[in-house]
């Protein structure tokens, strides 16, 4: 491996960078039936790996190019490690980045005193313009992972494992975006424990490396998923390739759902929230379970937790699925009264996460359905139980298009013919097992609903929505069931949004 030993042993990081606890996973340990311990470089000061290359290369700069300045490309980690190595060192950084970078890491740059120029819709665009202007300022360019200095840099990092630990891992797992973070740890391990399994991730829309490995060449991706926008890398790095070709043992793909349930897990174990690309190694890791048995010592690097905010919806959302915890279905039920409450009745212990219903013409309808399942076999069992009962069902857990738009989109109209008048509400409860299926039972059997919809929004305080048709004669009965309630309720029969888009 041409001397990286060497130059690991002689990198400058600790300057900028910080040496990061190795830390246990207690939980997601017990439930996996190996150890897992967590490298945390999400806790370096700018919440990524990424400073420890970027420092190593520029403190070895002459003095009269760090004062021309210098310039990179980067989704963000890299760019901040390069801005804070600036600033460390006295010198001018621009930084070209996608216009598809979170504003979280686009701030966190500027706050560093760099200038930041948005260009493309990928690393490759934004890199080509900086080659350009590379060429046109004098500048020196900082490459985030193709360049020896960097992969030692990030090289420290298997140091550091090897170092905090009684006796070598049986396998580290590490991200993978163009390479220089797992050819710089597997150089190192390999060179004095070549036993140690060094096992990269992906996710299986930025697949560069894994497929680059498998062709035996370098190979370029027409489009990256943006996900992960971290490792959103089209074509791995030539010397990073060079060297994975014999570090690397096994590369592993995730798709988006499982890297979200990753993110979960480190939060149950942590409470830090990791950006997706820094929890990659720890799906990577869960998804490689079935090469492994029991009681082995596995290392995650946990590289990153630059997460944009507005993200946190998206990942709580779709964790669950990634954890075949939630099950999503589509049920029939006969259009008539107390139909939903026997369905209710089948769901048994299972608590509900959403439960979208409209009245629609016809002897039938469809309800939207999502529930907490313990693996995909309680989802098989009870969607069995449901189809033995009569309600008609199908399962949408792996249906992309459900899980991004359906499921926010399920509704419609009260038939024109529809009798008797519909009137709606809205509910609070508090939110624990068993309470929504205690309202629907309260309601009286010849009311008939006509619209109900609830999500888990995960708060102590369950929302729902419910259209009920109450005859004429039985309104004032109606009106005793809402006061004998014990919990909030509202009218919104005219509530003008209803009006447009339900009545």
């Amino acid at each position: 491996m041409d001397g990286y030993l060497q130059r690991i042993l002689r990198a400058r990081v600790y300057d900028v960078a910080v040496e990061t606890p190795l830390e246990l996973a207690a939980n997601l340990s017990a439930r996996l039936g190996q150890q897992v311990l967590l490298k945390r470089e999400d806790l370096q000061p700018v919440f990524s790996f990424k400073l420890r290359g970027a420092f190593n290369r520029m403190v070895q700069l002459a003095p009269e190019q760090l004062q021309r300045g210098v310039i990179a490309a980067s989704a963000g980690n890299h760019a901040q490690g390069v801005a804070l190595a600036a600033q460390h060192l006295g010198c001018q950084a621009l930084i070209v980045m996608p216009l598809t970078t979170p504003r979280t890491k686009v701030e966190a740059v500027q706050r560093r005193g760099a200038e930041v120029l948005l260009h493309g819709d990928t690393y490759d665009e934004a890199q080509t313009r900086a080659r350009q202007l590379e060429q046109e300022r004098g500048l020196t360019f900082i490459h985030p992972f193709d360049d020896p200095e960097v992969i030692a840099g990030q090289g420290t990092i298997g140091l550091e494992i090897l170092r905090q630990l009684p006796e070598p891992p049986d396998a580290i797992y590490l991200a993978v975006g163009g390479g220089g973070l797992i050819a710089g740890v597997g150089a190192y391990v390999k060179s004095l424990w070549p036993q140690v399994e060094i096992i990269g991730v992906e996710p299986v829309e930025a697949d560069a490396m894994t497929r680059s490995l498998a062709a035996g060449k370098r190979v370029r991706l027409e489009q990256v998923g943006l996900f992960a926008d971290g490792v959103a890398v089209r074509e791995v790095g030539e010397e990073t390739f060079r060297l994975c070709q014999q570090v690397v043992d096994r590369m592993v793909t995730v798709d988006s759902d499982a890297i979200c349930a990753a993110i979960k897990d480190v939060f149950e174990d942590t409470r830090s929230i990791l950006e997706p690309a820094g929890a990659l190694a720890v799906a990577g890791l869960k998804a490689d379970l079935a090469h492994r048995p029991p009681g082995q010592r596995l290392v995650a690097v946990a590289c990153g937790a630059n997460m944009n905010f507005e993200r946190l919806r998206f990942v709580a959302e779709r964790a669950e699925l990634g954890e075949e915890r939630e099950a999503i279905f589509a049920v029939e039920i006969p259009e008539e009264p107390g139909s939903l409450r026997r369905f209710c009745r089948l769901l048994g212990q299972h608590s509900l996460t959403e439960f979208s219903y409209r009245l629609g013409p016809g002897p039938s309808a469809h309800i939207f359905v999502g529930v907490q399942i313990r693996n995909r076999a309680d989802a098989e069992a009870l969607q069995q139980k449901l189809i033995g009962a009569g309600f008609n069902s199908v399962d949408l857990s792996g249906n992309e298009l459900v899980k991004l738009h359906l499921r926010h989109m399920v509704g419609g109209r009260l038939p024109a013919q529809a009798q008797p008048q519909e009137l709606l509400y809205r509910f609070e409860f508090p939110e624990r097992p068993g309470a929504l299926m205690a309202f629907v039972e309260a309601l009286h059997p010849g009311w008939n609903i006509s619209i109900f919809h609830y999500r888990n929004q995960g708060s102590d305080v369950g929302r729902i929505v419910v259209g009920v048709q109450v005859p004429e004669a039985e309104l004032p009965q109606w009106q005793e069931f809402l006061q004998k309630l014990a919990f909030p309720w509202w009218e919104e029969t005219e509530n003008p949004a209803y009006q447009l888009f339900l009545a």
